[in-house]
């Protein structure tokens, strides 16, 4: 058997509907993650990383947290896609997408599916969310990919009390390095928060489909999350 993927429905708290993309891996069961988007939707980069992670054996479930603007939006990385991009992260509501991240994560902990315990796991503004889900409670534990703004939300690392993981870019031109090392030493103290810095990957360098993915980096976030994931759901 392969991985199989589809979309869901979810109901979320004001009762709504909106969709999330499925990957189960080929056994039929594991741990799960909720992978968060980019600011480019669920294109189709996020969904080949969540059958990547499906492919891993984990259940992983990803909210189309773009959904009050049109169902599905897909963008890519040329300059129109950068523009409009852009324009739905400025208009996305950080508690509309907590709020469909909490459906998220209940819907995907009610599947029969998984077994074990949830991440959540996310690139860029789904990094800063993964961060702000673990501070919610939501997840038993967190990955983000050079998660943007996560500096600005320190005042929530004390209600942080799962595992975590951050990987940054050392030449990322959208998070400054004083901004990592701000990061860096809010968590000094908290042997359960790694913090990776690959010293010559950019913003996004896990991400095939942009000019600023690096392998190398890529492949060593990848293998780092997946020894990170396996000690802790």
């Amino acid at each position: 058997m392969s991985i199989t993927t589809q979309w869901i429905d979810i109901t979320g708290a004001d009762g709504a509907t909106f969709q999330a993309y499925l990957a189960v891996p080929h056994l039929g069961k594991g741990p799960g993650i909720v992978l968060l988007q980019e600011i480019f939707g669920v294109n189709e980069h996020i969904r080949t990383v969540a059958e990547q992670y499906a492919a891993d054996g984990y259940v992983v479930l990803v909210p189309d947290l773009f959904w009050r603007d049109g169902a599905h939006i897909e963008l890519g990385y040329d300059e129109a896609g950068w523009k409009r991009a852009v324009e739905l992260m400025q208009s996305n509501d950080n508690e509309h997408a907590l709020a469909d991240i909490t459906a998220t994560v209940a819907v995907l902990r009610a599947r029969p599916e998984v077994d074990g315990k949830l991440a959540s796991l996310g690139f860029c503004m789904g990094g800063r969310l993964a961060y702000q889900a673990a501070a919610a409670g939501l997840v038993d534990t967190a990955v983000a990919y050079y998660g943007g703004g996560i500096q600005n939300k320190l005042d929530l690392a004390d209600e942080i009390k799962v595992p975590l993981l951050m990987h940054f870019g050392g030449k990322d031109s959208h998070i400054p390095t004083d901004a990592v090392q701000a990061i860096a030493e809010r968590f000094e103290q908290r042997e359960e928060v790694e913090i990776h810095i690959y010293p010559d990957a950019e913003h996004g360098f896990n991400c095939n489909y942009r000019d600023s993915y690096d392998m190398r980096s890529s492949v060593q976030a990848h293998g780092n999350t997946l020894v990170f994931l396996s000690e802790n759901l």
